[in-house]
């Protein structure tokens, strides 16, 4: 039955040119589509109980030269959110979606930045890396699990 509804759509496609560049300009259509989706990301750290209120008022009013960066280099949807996990344990969770070419260049233009740097000099004191973070890194990306658009 399978096999006999194959070869009706392959003798579609052969008999009809029109039908065959409708399903040619749809499967592109959904390629690209593919294409445009972003990435998504997300990375969590932990926040120092001191520095709560800190960085809390940062966030608050961040920096427009920051924000900009952050645009430019083709991050949106960008949120950080707080969880108290054990009591006064703190920790930070940011999610945010790429739409560029080359991440890692677009995160080196933003560490680039001297704005961006002062703005890390801010922030950094107030957070700390999680126990299973990589050598040199401050946030550890989360491996998405699920995700339903």
């Amino acid at each position: 039955m399978r096999t006999k509804s194959i070869m009706i759509a392959l003798a579609l496609l052969i008999v009809s040119p029109t039908l065959y560049s409708l399903l040619s300009v749809s499967h592109a259509e959904t390629k690209d589509a593919a294409k445009q989706r972003p990435d998504r990301y997300g990375m969590v750290i932990g926040l120092k109980p001191e520095k709560m209120a800190y960085y809390n008022e940062l966030h608050a009013n961040p920096w427009k030269s920051v924000l900009d960066q952050i645009t430019k280099a083709n991050i949106h949807n960008y949120s950080i959110h707080l969880v108290e996990l054990k009591p006064g344990e703190y920790y930070l969770f940011a999610y945010f979606e790429y739409t560029g070419d080359d991440f890692e260049a677009d995160m080196k233009q933003i560490g680039e930045d001297a704005e961006t740097q002062r703005w890390w000099k801010e922030t950094d004191p107030c957070q700390y890396p999680i126990a299973t973070a990589n050598k040199g890194d401050m946030w550890t990306k989360m491996k998405e699990v699920f995700y339903h658009p």
